[in-house]
């Protein structure tokens, strides 16, 4: 029977091959069909979900001071506070509609790692608004605002509040590792010897602290040193340095004086002799000649940077309310500025430390399709004069923009004219996590004074980062 089967059939084989071979081809076919209902339906969604325009509705700030003077009794926490309760107050903002805290900060206190959420709740904010600290330097709350704008994009808030701060005038100081490394192992020590052994180390390590670095871990290089070889790789003289830190605290006390910081929110602080701090305590308006007489800060006895024309150590908060515009408009606020867009870099930490501007401002302007000339008001936040002018310097060199940025030609100079009119951390402060929604909020205020249309903000953080951020003005 079988020898007539294979007879008749000499291709017997097919009978098992085939059934496998076409139900193999089937899946595949039903495979490739729903791959590409997949990818159609993908790309379908991806066309009709549009990014709403996110707002910046207003920012508030408490005000700049020397650390070591009026907010040295404070904790950092307590002006995140003040910070986030003045800007609730102003925007009369319901706690109902706010669905997220963002703060930045760069020196922690372990008592209050996440700071967003302490200060939140000692300003009276409902425990059921989450809140979180984010970090990045000089940069920090640049990180919060943009943080806030990935959520309000992808549909995870409608309202956020974006700040941060810094408390210079007390910072984490700690024991030697090696004095810690005993005062652990006491837990361990069974008997009276071992622990005398122990505690003679620790006693013997007390009198040296560990400090907060102040140097770069990477190189080992402390940004004012990096500062100083960056103003002289681009030609930077220390009479240009002294000069733009003079214009940065003129433009400063004239703005101070003309009401231009609406931003600055008072701040009362209680005790014995009870006061209201209103204005920020470290603008100094002075001559060529004085600031001529001041010795290098960092290189010596040669350097150029000083305690003069270099930012100085500030104690400050800031909060500011971001939306998307819908949902501003629906509930009654008035926006000052549209977010549009924002981008971060990083470079070499050793040799192009502070050099951030200079690359994120031609990206960040490539990428939203405008020019130099498309650009009505620049804040670049000034860590040293000689950083500022030094970045203006290489985005105006052939050299640099050819081959360090790649570019085909040099981008550009931002003109003066345009740039800081406000002053800017050189004289108004720089407390590390609160800069950032600053020259948001200055950005956003001088478009509407200056009848301007677009914003661009640059700033350099340690390690080597920056950011750059597009603001537009609203209604235009």
């Amino acid at each position: 029977m079988i020898r007539k089967f294979l007879l008749f059939y000499p291709h017997w084989y097919l009978l098992f091959v085939l059934p496998c071979f076409t139900s193999r081809l089937i899946y595949k076919m039903l495979r490739a069909v729903s791959s590409s209902f997949g990818t159609a339906r993908a790309a379908s969604t991806a066309v009709k979900r549009n990014t709403p325009n996110i707002v910046l509705v207003d920012a508030v700030r408490t005000p700049f001071v020397v650390s070591g003077t009026v907010f040295k009794d404070l904790m950092a926490v307590d002006l995140q506070k003040e910070a986030i309760k003045a800007l609730v107050e102003k925007t009369k903002l319901p706690y109902e509609k706010l669905d997220h805290i963002i703060c930045g900060t760069v020196i922690q206190e372990c008592k209050t790692s996440n700071i967003a959420r302490e200060a939140a709740l000692l300003a009276g904010v409902p425990d059921n608004i989450p809140a979180h600290t984010v970090t990045l330097a000089c940069i920090s709350s640049n990180v919060a605002i943009t943080t806030g704008m990935g959520m309000l994009a992808t549909g995870n808030a409608n309202a956020i509040i974006a700040g941060g701060v810094e408390l210079l005038s007390d910072v984490p100081i700690r024991y030697n590792r090696k004095a810690r490394k005993a005062m652990l192992g006491m837990n361990k020590a069974k008997d009276v010897p071992s622990k005398l052994k122990i505690g003679g180390e620790i006693v013997k390590n007390l009198l040296s602290p560990e400090l907060p670095a102040v140097a770069e871990f990477s190189t080992g290089e402390t940004m004012g040193h990096s500062g100083d070889r960056l103003a002289a790789a681009f030609n930077v003289s220390r009479r240009e340095q002294d000069e733009f830190a003079i214009r940065s605290h003129t433009l400063a006390a004239e703005a101070a004086k003309n009401g231009k910081f609406t931003d600055v929110v008072p701040v009362f602080l209680d005790g014995k002799k009870p006061k209201t701090i209103k204005e920020d305590n470290g603008i100094r308006v002075s001559t060529i000649e004085k600031l001529s007489t001041l010795k290098p800060a960092f290189v010596k006895p040669h350097g150029t940077v000083t305690a003069a024309n270099a930012s100085y150590l500030t104690d400050g908060a800031s909060a500011a309310l971001i939306m998307t515009e819908e949902y501003a408009l629906a509930n009654g606020f008035k926006p000052k500025a549209y977010l549009r867009d924002y981008l971060y870099v990083a470079q070499d930490p050793k040799d192009q430390l502070l050099l951030s501007p200079a690359y994120v401002i031609p990206k960040l302007l490539d990428k939203a399709g405008l020019g130099l000339k498309d650009i009505d008001v620049f804040e670049i936040h000034e860590a040293f004069a000689g950083q500022v002018l030094a970045n203006l310097n290489a985005m105006d060199s052939e050299y640099f923009c050819t081959e360090q940025m790649k570019r085909s030609g040099k981008f550009g100079r931002v003109p003066m004219d345009k740039l800081n009119l406000w002053g800017g951390s050189l004289s108004i402060g720089h407390p590390f996590g609160a800069t950032g929604v600053r020259l948001a909020a200055h950005s956003a205020h001088r478009l509407k004074e200056e009848k301007g249309q677009y914003a661009v903000i640059a700033a350099c953080a340690a390690g080597g980062h920056g950011v750059g951020m597009l603001i537009e003005a609203y209604g235009k």
